[in-house]
């Protein structure tokens, strides 16, 4: 039987960096991940090795180092790195986003700047959208942005920064009123800043303070922080794409490849939690047989193998349909929305398969089980998922009356 998940029409080198990719899974993340993960220790040998096979500069076109390979081909590499460790996917996601951004906006100086440094995992990216006091309400963003001169001076406070003390560059996101006139849009003033920096903990440039790495239930391993900008003094020339007011779409569209991207963590959580699952029941023995012989564990068997192939297939259809350049935030949030909760379904039916010692940390299932929940509200929750989705309907489906 062929493995679940399996995505046809690839190409020969699709193939190739997929094999790859999945062998170093195997024999590199797999058999540390849990350990790592209990230390909360940050993963730099297995980020060293992903460095070394390409992963860091994947879509990054091939005149600035990378490999040009498509958002295809990406989500499908972090669909197996999140099989071995969610956490280390993470570290990818927020770089990858930075990276297209600047792809898709930088100005040409920019691009040439960047993009080399970050095929190459020199310059490590991160993005800031979320603030302390606003959820997924972006437009209520407070942290502002004032002009001087030929420089901005930056001042607020940031939340909920994948990487925020491993990165060197953050692309931020702040209201810019300069230039535009009181009553415009909020989203209509709001630019996205480039913003280099030292990695570390504590001021790491003047003006910006990283406080230190925010506790978590899951995701350990990769630092979430704050970021703290009091007075922070950034060149007019890393304004993304060299033109103020534009930061809110520029993000947008990160946020929208980004949620293909976790939606790939939820399929590579799921078919790990899949693959535990089905080896546990075939190894427990109760009433004579292993319990994967009871009707009841060969249903929820198929249950989850259904939901980690639906989840898979949605995705898939999201990337190609971004590849393809046509608008893809319907089906990038669908299929989000749905990969994230069949993740947690999956995995924690896996959780019911082991009994007593999912309870064990000893045990993978339960690092997944403590995993999966960040996937429900990772670039944007399920509610927010609903609501773009039924926005889209409803231009799609326009009542003719």
């Amino acid at each position: 039987m062929a493995r679940l998940a399996q995505t046809h029409g690839l190409t020969d080198v699709q193939q190739e960096i997929l094999a790859t990719v999945r062998d170093f899974v195997d024999k590199e993340i797999i058999p540390v991940a849990t350990e790592l993960e209990h230390r909360d220790e940050y993963p730099q040998q297995i980020v060293d090795g992903l460095k070394e096979l390409g992963v860091f500069g994947l879509m990054i076109p091939e005149e600035y180092g990378g490999l040009g390979e498509s958002l295809l081909t990406y989500a499908l590499c972090v669909e197996e790195i999140a099989r071995g460790w969610m956490s280390v996917s993470g570290i990818i996601n927020t770089h990858f986003i930075v990276a297209y951004m600047l792809k898709q906006h930088g100005t040409r100086e920019q691009k040439e700047y960047f993009l080399p440094r970050m095929a190459a995992g020199e310059t490590r990216g991160a993005f800031s959208m979320s603030e302390p006091g606003l959820g997924s309400d972006v437009s209520a963003i407070t942290s502002k942005a004032v002009k001087d001169g030929d420089e901005y001076v930056l001042n607020g406070q940031k939340m909920w920064l994948t990487n925020g003390g491993t990165s060197t560059l953050v692309a931020v996101l702040v209201r810019s009123d300069e230039g535009h006139p009181e009553g415009t849009a909020p989203h209509k003033s709001m630019t996205t800043f480039l913003v280099e920096k030292e990695p570390g903990f504590g001021e790491v440039r003047p003006g910006l303070t990283i406080p230190g790495k925010i506790d978590k239930m899951g995701y350990k391993g990769v630092d979430t922080t704050e970021l703290v900008m009091d007075g922070l003094r950034i060149p007019a020339d890393r304004v993304l794409g060299g033109v103020t007011g534009r930061g809110f779409y520029q993000m947008m569209d990160g946020v929208e490849v980004g949620r293909v991207n976790v939606a790939a963590r939820g399929c590579g959580v799921a078919q790990r939690a899949f693959e535990l699952g089905v080896q546990y029941a075939q190894q427990r023995h109760t009433f004579g047989k292993p319990i994967a012989q009871h009707q009841a564990i060969q249903f929820k068997l198929a249950e989850m193998a259904t939901k980690v192939e639906a989840a898979h297939a949605m995705m898939v259809n999201a990337a190609r349909k971004k590849d393809s350049g046509e608008r893809n935030d319907l089906e990038a949030g669908m299929a989000k929305y749905l990969a994230s909760e069949y993740c947690k379904e999956v995995v924690e039916d896996a959780f019911r398969i082991h009994g007593g010692y999912g309870f064990s940390k000893e045990y993978e299932i339960e690092r997944l089980y403590r995993e999966a929940p960040m996937l429900l509200i990772g670039e944007g929750t399920a509610e927010i998922q609903k609501m773009i989705i039924g926005r889209r309907l409803l231009e799609e489906y326009r009542f003719q009356g």
